[in-house]
């Protein structure tokens, strides 16, 4: 790794106090030191690297402009704010990004007052800050509200929404549209520069107002042809006429690399008080990092790499992940069933679809950040009679919640749902963690859910999921790489709500769903040593259950652990409620639940965060101990919820 690059000027900033105490003119130096800064850190931590180097000037800018803290800034998703960290004193931790017990990757309220608003999915700064600026408006204060959304979160209705709403926050509502890859307007120069500043500006606004106090005073079908004129002249200029409709001033687009012109423009907005304003910069992602500019998706997030070179660390050689096995099981599917569809909702290399892409192009649909909009439009595919498929990751899959209800399980549509990084996800922490989705897909009628145990069962499932079109079905797969199991040539069919006996034993029984069955067939082991027999029982289906193989397994054994990576009210609860029905608990039944903890867990590497949530082996045969009333193996007490 390089060395620490020599930042003399960034070294006297501490705060953005000390950036308002710079000249002008000593910011693109700023804005240089930040930028290799921020390169330097990210190649010893990984983390989100392109999307923050392109809005370093933006960061600069509006720290120069506004009186952060106390206006607000909010950045959308939060990936970008790795230079907005560094000089709001957090410079010092900068190489702990994304480690047990160090900074976050995103913004985070408890980590600092200059994160007002917490974020990790897309598309919630606008109505955030919406709700900011409704607030000084309410208590009387002139703070403003921030906003700095990608053009990518501009894909979400949720924005929109926002702007619809907006017009009552008048001029303490700022939206930032850091425009880094869609084509929203044609390239940016001198002479957009210059037009930027001039539409923000007290020369074109005074006059603009005083035209329109004098319209004001002629018939009602003038005043409208004026307004119409003058909006539609400037919106052929600049291309702004969509977020005027939605009661937005628009003025851009500005080069989102000229600071000095940034500030400028930052200036005028902050001092007018025409209404909520909407800035269109136009930025480079990954601007400043040759690798990082010409190579944006591969650099979007890094592991460790080397500056100089730009080489990023390679993993040793490994079984495939399970979103490569997901995939390419979902590629075999489409080989046989032309009916078989795939969608994604802007995360097509996320989710291993860009693989499908390659090889069924008009049978593969992008649909933008819209989760919402994805599940709809999978459940208008299978009412047509068409097989899709939607992968999504299991905390994104949250967002369309109610149209799961609504679109798709009410009226039994055969949606099928890939949920990747089901479980816990380590450096991405508790916003991205998939912990919930056993909870809210389970209490559905109609609904199948699955949870592979491995890459092979993986695979079956999916071509079980094709096969399947009396309803929805979903199955959850973790972040990471397979065991490194064959892959088998022809997937099987699973019989719908039949689990398998892996291990059989007599005193108890350990009732696994997902990855965590080669936990829990160690813990079998152990309690073999100890001289407790051990059934394991790979699930399959956390509904339907399995009732049969329950029952048995819960009526013959002296034990019985249900042990999953997932929220309580998931696999457990249900079949304690089975246990309940059939009367089961009041004969006695030793019944334990292992589940993931009833809080949110910080990023940490996985195997750590495993051991918080009480999930390994020696957690599974300590549960049994305790139950059995014997001696347990020394887990820490409180380890688990």
């Amino acid at each position: 790794m390089s060395d620490r690059p020599s930042t003399p000027l960034l070294d006297q900033v501490q705060y953005p106090a000390d950036i308002r105490k710079l000249d002008k003119g000593q910011l693109p130096q700023l804005c240089k030191e930040l930028r290799e800064e921020t390169i330097s850190a990210v190649s010893v931590t990984g983390g989100h690297l392109g999307a923050g180097l392109g809005v370093v000037e933006l960061t600069v800018a509006i720290h120069y402009v506004f009186d952060t803290p106390s206006d607000r800034l909010i950045w959308d998703v939060g990936h970008q704010c790795y230079p907005h960290k560094i000089v709001t004193g957090r410079r010092d931790r900068i190489r702990t990004i994304r480690m047990g017990g160090g900074l976050s990757g995103f913004t985070k309220r408890s980590e600092s007052e200059f994160d007002p608003f917490g974020a990790a999915h897309s598309s919630t700064s606008i109505s955030a800050a919406l709700g900011f600026a409704i607030a000084n408006k309410l208590d009387g204060t002139p703070q403003r509200a921030i906003a700095v959304i990608g053009d990518g979160a501009m894909t979400a209705g949720m924005a929109y929404e926002a702007m619809n709403n907006a017009e009552a926050a008048g001029n303490r509502l700022i939206v930032i549209l850091n425009d880094n890859d869609m084509s929203i307007a044609p390239p940016v120069g001198s002479l957009r520069n210059a037009l930027a500043r001039l539409v923000s500006s007290g020369k074109y606004l005074t006059p603009r107002k005083l035209a329109a106090k004098v319209a004001s005073h002629m018939p009602a079908p003038v005043q409208r042809a004026a307004e119409r004129f003058e909006e539609y002249a400037r919106g052929m200029v600049t291309g702004g006429t969509l977020f005027e409709e939605l009661g937005f001033y628009y003025v851009g687009p500005v080069d989102g690399h000229d600071v000095v012109s940034l500030v400028e423009v930052l200036e005028n907005v902050r001092d007018s008080d025409h209404g909520p304003m909407l800035i269109h910069a136009v930025t480079q992602k990954g601007k400043g990092y040759s690798f990082a500019e010409n190579s944006a998706d591969k650099y979007h997030g890094v592991v460790k790499f080397d500056v100089v070179s730009g080489k990023q660390e390679k993993a040793p050689p490994g079984p495939p992940s399970y979103t490569q096995v997901f995939a390419d099981a979902l590629v075999g599917e489409a080989e046989r069933d032309p009916k078989v569809v795939a969608i994604t909702a802007a995360m097509p290399s996320g989710t291993g679809l860009d693989r499908f892409e390659k090889r069924f192009p008009e049978r593969t649909f992008d649909v933008g950040i819209a989760e919402q909009h994805a599940v709809t439009f999978a459940a208008g595919l299978a009412a047509q009679g068409y097989r899709p498929f939607c992968a999504i990751y299991s905390t994104f899959l949250q967002r369309a919640y109610d149209q799961v209800v609504h679109d798709v399980a009410i009226q039994n549509l055969p949606v099928r749902f890939g949920l990747d990084r089901a479980g816990l996800v380590g450096a991405d922490g508790s916003t991205h963690a998939g912990s919930f989705d056993l909870a809210y897909l389970c209490t559905l009628p109609n609904f199948v859910v699955m949870a592979a145990a491995d890459e092979v069962e993986l695979t079956h499932m999916v071509h079980t999921m094709a096969l399947h079109d009396s309803g929805p079905i979903a199955v959850r797969y973790p972040r990471g790489n397979g065991a490194g199991l064959i892959l088998p040539a022809h997937p099987e069919r699973l019989e719908i709500g039949k689990g398998r006996v892996v291990r059989e034993g007599k005193t108890v029984a350990i009732l696994s769903l997902g990855t965590r069955l080669a936990e829990a067939l160690k813990a079998a082991e152990q309690l073999e040593a100890m001289g407790l027999s051990a059934t394991v029982a790979d699930m399959r289906f956390a509904k339907p259950l399995d009732e049969a193989l329950i029952r048995k397994l819960l009526t013959t054994h002296e034990v019985a652990v249900t042990v999953e990576e997932a929220a309580v009210g998931g696999f457990g609860a249900h079949v304690l409620t089975l246990a309940s029905d059939e009367g089961l608990i009041d004969a006695g039944l030793k019944l334990r639940t292992m589940r993931l903890p009833d809080r949110f867990q910080d990023q940490d590497k996985p195997d750590k965060q495993y051991d918080e949530a009480g999930l390994n082996a020696p957690h599974i045969v300590d549960t049994v101990l305790k139950a059995l009333r014997r001696n347990s193996v020394g887990v820490e007490e409180g380890v688990r919820a």
